[in-house]
């Protein structure tokens, strides 16, 4: 795995960690499947990992 850092207004941060804990979620879990799901439907056909 690899880490990665964002910034993000405060005020979303803590919305988005209220939200995933809320739903028994946790913020990676949830931002993989975003990332995984975002790669899959705009890299080029051949190239999906």
């Amino acid at each position: 795995m690899k880490r990665m850092n964002l910034n993000v207004p405060v005020e979303l941060h803590n919305s988005f960690k209220s939200v995933t804990a809320a739903k028994g979620q946790d913020m990676t879990t949830v931002l993989m499947e975003f990332i995984t799901n975002y790669v899959a439907k705009h890299s080029p056909k051949g190239r999906r990992r």
